[in-house]
Order: C-alpha cells, then sequence, then structure tokens
C-alpha cells in the first residue's frame, strides 16, 4: 500500500526519468505516493520537450490531469484542466504532448506496462470504456447535488463545496473529482474515512490541523486517518483535484485531543539545571515547514 504522506510540496520531490513507456521525447516525474507493491502511482510529470506515443492498451488503470500545456488524445486536444482515464485493457489512442506541458498522472492496481496496440477493446467486462473530460466547459455543482455521500453531523449536506465529478466507477465507488471550497469555507470537526483519499492543491489556500496547503502541495491519506478543522483561505477559496477508492463517506470526531500526564522524577525546580519539555513541532517538509497548530501533535 501506499504510505501516508501529509503534507508535502512536490518541490521537494526530486525528479526521476519518466514511466511513461513506448513514446519518444523526454519526460521526467515527481512520485507523489508510490505502492510497491502493484505499482500504483500519484506522479507530477513535466515534459521537458515534445513527446508522442502511439495508440495501445495500459496494465494499469491510468488518468491524467492537464496542469498546463497541451496534450492531443486521438482527435481530442486538451489544455489546462483536460482530463481522461483509461480502464485496464481498454484501447486508448495515441498520444502527443506538447513540450512545456505539466500533468498529473495517476495509475491504479498496475505498473507502468504498455502494449501498442492498432486497435483494441472500446470497453471493460463491466462496461466501462474510455472518459475525456473538458473541465473549464463544465459546472460547479453544489456538493448536495454532486456528492450525497458528504454529510454534517446532523445528516444535512455540508454548504460552501462544489464538485466536477471527472470518473467514478459505479461498482466500486472509486471516483476522481474537483472540489472547490468557497472563501472562508469551514469544517470544523475531525474526520476519517473507510477509503483512501488523495488531494493535490490546484488553486487558493487551506489550512487544517497537518498544517497548509497551497498549489502544488499533496497529501495521500490511508483509510481511517484523521483530519479536519478545515479552514479555506478568506480571499481565495480552494480548489483541488480529489481520488478515493470508494465512496468518501465522512465518520466525524468531535472534542478530539490528544494528552499525556506524568509524575517528573529528576527534573524541576528541586533538580538545579534542569527545565520542563516543551512541545516540539516536527518539520513535513521544507517547504511547508512546521504543523500549523502544535494542539494536533
Amino acid at each position: 500500500m501506499r504510505p501516508h504522506v501529509e503534507t508535502i510540496d512536490e518541490r521537494d520531490y526530486v525528479w526521476h526519468p519518466s514511466e511513461l513507456i513506448r513514446g519518444e521525447g523526454l519526460a521526467v516525474q515527481r512520485n507523489l505516493a508510490y505502492d510497491e507493491e502493484d505499482g500504483s502511482v500519484s506522479s507530477s510529470v513535466h515534459f521537458t520537450e515534445a513527446w508522442g506515443r502511439p495508440a495501445g492498451i495500459h496494465h494499469a488503470e491510468t488518468e491524467w490531469y492537464v496542469l498546463e500545456g497541451e496534450v492531443r488524445l486521438g482527435d481530442e486536444v486538451l489544455g489546462a484542466g483536460g482530463y481522461w482515464m483509461a480502464p485496464t485493457g481498454v484501447w486508448t489512442p495515441h498520444l502527443r504532448v506538447a513540450p512545456g506541458t505539466r500533468v498529473l498522472v495517476f495509475r491504479e492496481y498496475g505498473d507502468w506496462g504498455f502494449d501498442l496496440a492498432d486497435r483494441g477493446p472500446s470497453r471493460t467486462e463491466d462496461g466501462r470504456g474510455l472518459v475525456v473530460r473538458h473541465t473549464s466547459r463544465m459546472p460547479w455543482i453544489p456538493v448536495e447535488q454532486g456528492s450525497p455521500m458528504r454529510f454534517d453531523l446532523g445528516g444535512s449536506p455540508v454548504p460552501g463545496l462544489f464538485i466536477k465529478l471527472l470518473y467514478r466507477n459505479e461498482k466500486t465507488g472509486f471516483y476522481t473529482r474537483l472540489i472547490k471550497a468557497k472563501a472562508g469555507w469551514t469544517e470544523h470537526p475531525l474526520a476519517h474515512h473507510p477509503c483512501y483519499e488523495e488531494a493535490y492543491c490546484l488553486d487558493g489556500g487551506f489550512q487544517y490541523n497537518y498544517g497548509e496547503m497551497w498549489p502544488g502541495t499533496y497529501f495521500f491519506r490511508p483509510a481511517l486517518i484523521r483530519h479536519g478543522d478545515f479552514t479555506a483561505a478568506l480571499d481565495l477559496g480552494c480548489t483541488w483535484i480529489v481520488r478515493s477508492d470508494s465512496d468518501l463517506v465522512d465518520w466525524y470526531t468531535e472534542d478530539a485531543r490528544v494528552e499525556m500526564h506524568g509524575t517528573p522524577t529528576n527534573w524541576g525546580p528541586e533538580f538545579p539545571g534542569t527545565v520542563a519539555p516543551r512541545l516540539l513541532q516536527p518539520v513535513r517538509s521544507r517547504s511547508i515547514g512546521p504543523w500549523a497548530d502544535p494542539t494536533y501533535q
């Protein structure tokens, strides 16, 4: 499984040669989260020159989200905000990528394998096919309409969140979506989920118990990790691309805190030269620095 990553600025990662095989041209990638057991990866890819690859079939569920630049998938031209998803075993048209393009590439349940093929299956056995989205043309849907799984403690939809659904597997609930929080949006209780959750910040800013997010920051959170006390930037709000391996059910915890108590044995006023311990803030990222609030240590 992928380890817990919270929170990291992608600039703190090093570049690796891209794992996009069978293509011509140069690209490098930063591995945001990597599963060494099955090859799944979430990565940020930079195409340093024009890149292209013939049509074929992926060994893994594969998703691309364009951060900037241009990607041509068959006859589709995808600019910033463009998205495509190819299920494992489904034929994918040829790719052409302009130099300087930056893309988030997600690979699920398999490695980087890709077999060249002039033709192939257009659907999986459960009916899933290639998905292409131009997110700049899609409306923002209020969360109460776009995500019935997200509720507050009283059972009502949480206001102030908006969604663009990019992909959802109807059988498993696996989804990828854009989520936008309005400026100043807050949610106070800690939450955890029965599924993993990952997000890459695209725009704006956000504060919560693990620190602060801004464009280029990322987390991968395995199931059952508590997180929360969310506040979106007061002037900008925040926009993420969010993925989860099933429907995102929120389980809440109020009044959460961690406390340690005990009796000192060899330090204190009666022991000259000793001092009381102090709370240290571990650094999560060279860019982000310490956690924002020591209460959550």
